[in-house]
């Protein structure tokens, strides 16, 4: 099976690439925009613009995925909301080269997205059902890349995710229990907001999903996420308890205190039930990934 990771230098990309190379079982090709990553033992890299559609046309004709999973995306909500042509270049043209390309080849298409897409005015977790609501530039971006994907490609699945957090490896960026336990172990002060919830997400149960909505015969948007529902200021409390660390340090704010550029949803936790339905997925518990983040 010939797997094309898009955006594979990222957080998320790189390790569905190491998880999927460690399987040993697929022909797995590496594609980035820049070069920051090189061939290595059990996958090949292209570096390629998809948002040049002449890019991605090439991209297929020299890999013929069978299955493309895009982890690509402008995804620093301040940044989309004032850089709406770079956002709409990668969040939804992108997408679209991608879906149109692998409607063509026959390719099965695993795109992720983001609970960013529902407005946050509901104290219960959001279903896929649910109807989305964007309350900012980059969420309208994420919703419309799902329904591109959806409109030209056959073969499909939508994977929205929540505040994903692991182990960075060199050279990549943080997320925010890193930034809360560097700050903390710094004996810096850190602000955190205590009035927005979500259901933080470990990225190794990111890739073991996409792995197996790879193999599922139906197409469709599910959420994989963690199963706790935790403000922001509850991550930052959890990982002073486990690693042992000052909570004091620590200081909650509401959001309007932090005044925040752009509009965030203020509860956008998800709910999995469909996919514990259909995929058997087992997130890993919020304390469970803290723990095998710093082991």
């Amino acid at each position: 099976m010939n797997i094309l990771i898009i955006g594979a230098n990222g957080f998320t990309g790189r390790r569905i690439l190491n998880d999927l190379v460690a399987r040993e079982i697929y022909n797995i090709t590496a594609c980035s925009l820049r070069n920051d990553i090189q061939s290595g033992d059990g996958y090949q890299f292209i570096r390629a613009d998809i948002r040049n559609a002449s890019e991605v046309r090439a991209l297929f004709k020299e890999v013929c995925p069978d299955v493309v999973i895009n982890t690509s995306a402008l995804s620093v909500p301040d940044f989309c909301e004032t850089h709406h042509n770079e956002a709409r270049a990668t969040n939804i043209t992108a997408v679209e080269h991608l879906a149109r390309a692998c409607e063509q080849y026959g390719s099965r298409f695993i795109h992720l997205s983001t609970d960013f897409v529902f407005d946050g005015r509901t104290d219960r977790l959001y279903t896929e059902e649910d109807e989305p609501n964007p309350v900012n530039y980059y969420g309208i971006t994420k919703l419309e890349g799902e329904e591109r994907v959806a409109e030209y490609c056959g073969n499909y699945a939508i994977v929205r995710v929540v505040v994903v957090y692991g182990k960075a490896l060199p050279g990549q960026h943080g997320n925010i229990i890193q930034l809360v336990a560097n700050k903390l172990r710094s004996g810096e002060t850190i602000r955190v907001v205590s009035d927005q919830w979500r259901t933080p997400t470990f990225v190794g149960d990111i890739s073991h999903a996409v792995e197996q909505l790879m193999h599922h015969p139906r197409n469709g948007i599910y959420h994989i996420c963690g199963s706790d529902c935790v403000s922001i200021a509850d991550i930052a409390y959890r990982v002073a308890g486990i690693l042992g660390l000052d909570r004091s340090l620590i200081l909650p704010v509401t959001a309007e205190e932090m005044q925040e550029a752009t509009p965030r949803p203020r509860f956008s936790g998800l709910s999995i039930a469909k996919a514990k339905r259909e995929i058997n997925y087992t997130p890993h518990t919020l304390e469970e990934g803290i723990k095998e983040m710093f082991t």
